[in-house]
Formats: structure tokens, C-alpha cells, sequence
């Protein structure tokens, strides 16, 4: 059963540029790594510290493997670096669903 996961950012809403590019750098190393990226939405109007990911699976196996590529690549490792060093995400939570209709 294919699993997608949706990613909910609390982000510093000083540093929302900051997770855009954390998110653009995504956009290579998520499918090199196995993910199927679908995207990253941010705040544009309304609630300024909350940000979104979906990323999609074949099964919750699947995405165990992803993560420890994603943790194992160079572009990964870097990526979270920049993250952690910068302190824009304040939590973050994930959320495994399966898609219900077409």
C-alpha cells in the first residue's frame, strides 16, 4: 500500500526565506534518494509560521530505506545541517496517510 507523508513546519516566521531554500534544495536529493516529492507549500497570505511537505512512498518499508539514504547523502546531511545551524524550523511533525479516492 503506497504511504505518503505530509510534513507540518512550525517555522520562525522571521526565517521563512531561509525554508525556502532548505525546500528547494529538496527538489534533487528527495528523489535521488527514493521519495516521490510532491512538494513544499509556505505561508503566503494569513498564518505566517507554518509551512507543508508531501512526499510519497510505494509502503511504510520503502520510506525506512529513504531515510537512511537521506541520512547517508552528502546534499542530505548538508541540508539538515543548514537547518539545525539556522534554528528556522522550530517542530515539526509527520503524519502517514494513504490515499482513499482517485
Amino acid at each position: 500500500m503506497a504511504a505518503t507523508v505530509f510534513i507540518r513546519y512550525q517555522l520562525d516566521p522571521f526565517k521563512r526565506a531561509m525554508f525556502e531554500q532548505y525546500a528547494q534544495r529538496w527538489l534533487t536529493v528527495i528523489p535521488k534518494c527514493g521519495g516521490d516529492l510532491i512538494g513544499y507549500w509556505m505561508p503566503h497570505e494569513g498564518t505566517n509560521n507554518i509551512a507543508f511537505a508531501l512526499i510519497s512512498f510505494e509502503n511504510l518499508a520503502a520510506y525506512e530505506t529513504y531515510r537512511a539514504r537521506l541520512r547517508s547523502d552528502e546534499e542530505g546531511v548538508a541540508n539538515f545541517d543548514f537547518a539545525e545551524e539556522n534554528k528556522f524550523i522550530l517542530a515539526e511533525e509527520r503524519s502517514f496517510l494513504r490515499k482513499v479516492t482517485l
